[in-house]
This record gives C-alpha cells, structure tokens and sequence, in this order.
C-alpha cells in the first residue's frame, strides 16, 4: 500500500479524534457543573433557611475522618468518611453554627442488604440525630439498627464527629470515638 492512499483515512482518523475531544471536554464541564448544582442543593436541605452559597473551608484539624467542610450562613456540612461494618462510609452532616445536627444523609457505602444498608434510608434510625451536639450514644439515646450494631455506631462516631468541629470539642475527648 502506498503512503499516499494513507493520508485520506489517517487525516479522517485525526479530524474525528479531535471532535471527539472537543465534545467530551464540552460536556465534562458541563458535567461537573451539574453535579456542583446538584451537591449544593442537597446540602441546601441540610441546613436551616436552606442556604444557597457555600464555600469549601481548609480542614486541617485532628480528626481524620473529616474529608471537607462546607460553610455556609446557617451552619455547616461535614463530610465525614467512617468505618462501617462492610467497608467506609461517607456521610454528609449539617451542624447548625449552634453546634445541633440539622441535616444527615448517608453518601456513600458498602453495607449489607438488609441490615446495615437501611442506615441510607431508614428514616426513624437518621431522625434521632437531628438536634443532637456531639453527644450521640448506640443503647443510649440512640436506637441501633436491627441486626447492624457496628453500622449504627460508625454513623454515631460520623455525626458526633461533625458536630465535635463545629463546637470546638476536643476530638481526644471521646466524642468520635469507637464505641466497640
């Protein structure tokens, strides 16, 4: 085959590739942008007077199991990662500037079907912690959920743990610790 029957397909090839970048990197910020949109109004819902601006803070503190931190008037939305019974979890906690849990929704997780997964959607189990300050307790004021006790005290730990930066409470207190 000739070099000069290869330059047709080649530079077919070539105008394609580059279509094809243009568009994906078209719709990667789009995508991006929808996904900020849709984290914001989630996050909105978490907190009192459902806020509409928040911005991301530095994290530099002690307790590791804070990823980010979101501020915004009414409060702020931690995102903490714990340890489940199945793996990590990633929670999204709204802390009033008061320092009471106003807002909780279970992210990311990898717990069992039927037990330790109804943490995500078992909406008497996440009640309970709305109004709680740090000071959350499984068998105390706190209902664990059937069968998936280490599940329960994983999303204790996260949302005492949220609670504990925004009141400044020292995380060697035992706020965040596991209660095993």
């Amino acid at each position: 085959m000739r070099t000069k029957d290869l330059i047709a397909p080649v530079a077919a090839l070539l105008a394609a590739a580059a279509v094809l970048f243009g568009v994906s990197s078209a719709l990667g910020e789009t995508a991006r942008a929808r996904e900020e949109a849709a984290r914001t109004e989630i996050m909105a819902y978490m907190l009192p007077g459902r806020p509409a601006d928040f911005t991301q803070e530095d994290y530099d503190g002690e307790d590791e199991s804070i990823r980010r931190v979101f501020k915004a008037d009414g409060g702020y939305v931690i995102e903490v990662e714990t340890a489940g019974y199945a793996g990590p979890m990633v929670l999204w906690v709204g802390v009033t500037n008061g320092g009471e849990v106003s807002g909780l929704t279970v992210r990311q997780h990898g717990e069992t079907f039927g037990l330790g997964r109804g943490a995500q959607t078992d909406a008497p189990f996440l009640l309970q912690f709305l109004g709680t300050a740090g000071e959350a307790a499984v068998d105390e004021n706190i209902d664990a959920l059937t069968g998936a006790t280490v599940t329960s005290k994983a999303v204790t730990r996260a949302v005492n743990s949220a609670a504990a930066f925004v009141t400044g409470a020292d995380v060697s207190s035992g706020a965040t610790e596991w209660e095993g």
